[in-house]
């Protein structure tokens, strides 16, 4: 009982301090867990359980380590350029073309698994075009956050599944590859969704012919790439293919062939050497992008000190067996279909550090009583990430808001619904699939 007490109060705790902002994370999850081991009487252990939770996540900080750098290089060379100038040459002034165009565009971008290079490229690039014909604002911002929740959601370099990983320990491989049928679904959904509000807007606007604006539009995405990226020397079109065989190979093997952060580390070197010869060149592109996968990887470690302590006093397997006590035998096998649901209030009301780092683990030790595995729960919690995308505490969301000219209120009653039955459309899929069971 007193583990009990003491797991739940350094739960709430943390949750408090980094919900209100009185700590940081990274901060949090160190010191946090350090003073209720204390309390707790471990102060002896307290510096090996916080290595073997460094040791447990090691692996993961070194895929998002390289996995930040090698597609923040392929976002430097302008890989995408030509989609974004394609796109807005196809689409033209029909708005279904235009909303579905976004969605795809986001979903590519959204492979960098970071929200705030998703919103900037994808508004940066079609909001002159909505502006242009009158199209609602709304849709380009639902559609990127549902691209989003899809694929920064899933893939193991994005921000929920990455700490979903760390804090229970898992290999990404194994948590990632039962998941691309999901993702790929998941994705087809979302364009779907942007065909139906496209549909929308075309009765109301009609198509407009904009063939006289084409030369203008092309500008202003120049316009929006050069102030996305002020150093327009590092663009490299003439790689353009091979940068593409890169990303594609890369992709490829991360069905399992190469270690994925042996797999990113490589991909990272080769992408920097082609574009990249000048020696300081690939200084700066690298400290370009330090600053981010820094500041992930220490949170990934941070997290590991959390996870480390929280297991080694046991506080974790007390909290559980509480848990499994009060829920009745015959919904145990629902377990992982449970936290597929419940992870869409719980990650709206909670930050991502707080319910993958302080919620998470007590769930999947509670699954472990039966018979169900880790992995299975870690995939089910990512499944709300679009009704997490909707919530005030995403610093990234306050910026689409505000890039597509709308307050929060406006945004959240477009989105909501969409985003409620995407996440269903996403649980749906994984237990058809596989990736979850549902018995």
């Amino acid at each position: 009982m007193f583990l009990t007490i003491l797991g739940i109060s350094m739960v709430t705790v943390f949750t408090y301090l980094i919900m209100s902002k009185r700590l940081s994370p990274i901060v949090a999850l160190t010191l946090v867990p350090i003073v209720f081991a204390g309390v707790g009487g471990f102060g002896s252990k307290i510096g090996t359980m916080m290595m073997e939770g460094i040791k447990l996540v090691a692996p993961s900080a070194a895929l998002l380590l390289f996995a930040i750098l090698f597609f923040g290089i392929m976002i430097d060379t302008g890989l995408f350029d030509p989609l974004i100038k394609k796109l807005l040459e196809v689409v033209k002034g029909d708005p279904v073309k235009i909303s579905m165009g976004t969605t795809i565009l986001a979903l590519l971008v959204a492979l960098d698994g970071d929200g705030t290079t998703t919103y900037i490229i994808t508004v940066s690039a079609m909001y002159p075009l909505y502006k242009r014909i009158g199209m609602n604002p709304l849709v380009l911002a639902t559609v990127a956050m549902l691209a989003l929740s899809v694929m920064s959601g899933m893939t193991p370099w994005g921000g929920p599944a990455t700490r979903a990983i760390a804090v229970l320990g898992l290999d990404a491989t194994e948590f990632f590859v039962p998941l691309i049928p999901t993702m790929i679904g998941g994705a087809l959904w979302v364009i779907f969704v942007a065909f139906i509000l496209g549909t929308k807007e075309r009765k109301r606007l009609g198509v407009i012919h904009i063939e006289e604006f084409k030369n203008e539009i092309a500008a202003t995405v120049e316009n929006e790439a050069t102030e996305t990226f002020p150093h327009i020397d590092i663009k490299r079109p003439r790689f353009l293919w091979v940068n593409l065989l890169i990303v594609v190979g890369i992709m490829v093997m991360l069905m399992g062939l190469v270690p994925s952060p042996i797999l990113f580390l490589v991909g990272f070197a080769i992408a920097l050497m082609v574009n990249y010869p000048n020696l300081e060149m690939q200084k700066r592109r690298i400290l370009a992008h330090s600053g981010n996968a820094l500041i992930v990887v220490l949170l990934v470690f941070a997290a590991g000190v959390f996870a480390g302590i929280f297991s080694g006093t046991k506080m974790v397997d007390a909290i559980a067996n509480g848990l499994v006590a009060i829920i009745p035998a015959s919904l145990g096998q629902f377990f992982p279909v449970i936290v597929g649901i419940t992870s869409m209030p719980f990650t709206f009301v909670l930050s991502n550090d707080a319910y993958y780092f302080g919620v998470l683990p007590i769930l999947a030790e509670a699954a472990s009583a039966y018979g169900i595995s880790p992995l299975e729960i870690a995939r089910a919690s990512i499944l709300g990430q679009p009704a997490h995308l909707m919530s005030p505490l995403v610093a990234s969301t306050i910026l689409l808001v505000g890039m597509v000219d709308k307050d929060l209120g406006e945004y959240k009653k477009f989105a909501y619904k969409r985003a409620i039955l995407t996440s269903l459309i996403l649980t749906e899929l994984a237990i058809i699939s596989g990736a979850i069971s549902f018995m």
